[in-house]
């Protein structure tokens, strides 16, 4: 056990993953949320609630939207920003295409989030993650379906 507290009641908290390890995470700073005992491994916890887990998911990929805020990083820029340590930073950028600019933040951030992008309609309760969707299909796809309805 940690010395840092549960996110959401307070206790006493462990290191929580947000991007599992076997999932391609890393272990850094902002990957990871501590919970106490109860919300890590019981009923409400992201590894026995798919839509827990993916609101913990989205919440990360927000952040680092946020944090992550040019178009372009040097490594020396993604390990400072992201408190990285130099391998972590080489370990990232590994399988990366550096253009003059430097890193694009859309290749950093599916890199961090363990090879794919996340979306609010995922926490749908009829969503199934075997459907594969791919990023390009998402992105030319116009996520406001009702959005020129009156309703």
């Amino acid at each position: 056990m940690q010395n840092e507290k549960c996110v959401v009641c307070g206790k006493a908290g462990e290191k929580h993953h947000i991007i599992f390890k076997c999932e391609g995470g890393l272990d850094f700073p902002l990957n990871y949320i501590y919970l106490c005992a109860e919300h890590h491994r019981g009923k409400k916890s992201p590894h026995r609630n798919r839509r827990i887990n993916l609101m913990y998911k989205l919440e990360f990929q927000t952040k680092l939207k946020n944090i992550l805020a040019k178009d372009y990083y040097s490594m020396d820029e993604i390990i400072k920003t992201l408190s990285l340590n130099p391998s972590q930073g080489r370990s990232i950028c590994k399988k990366f295409k550096i253009y003059k600019e430097g890193y694009k933040r859309e290749d950093i951030i599916k890199r961090l989030m363990g090879g794919k992008f996340y979306y609010d309609f995922m926490l749908d309760e009829f969503y199934d993650d075997s459907w594969n969707i791919s990023n390009d299909f998402i992105d030319d796809l116009d996520l406001n379906l009702y959005g020129n309805c009156e309703f």
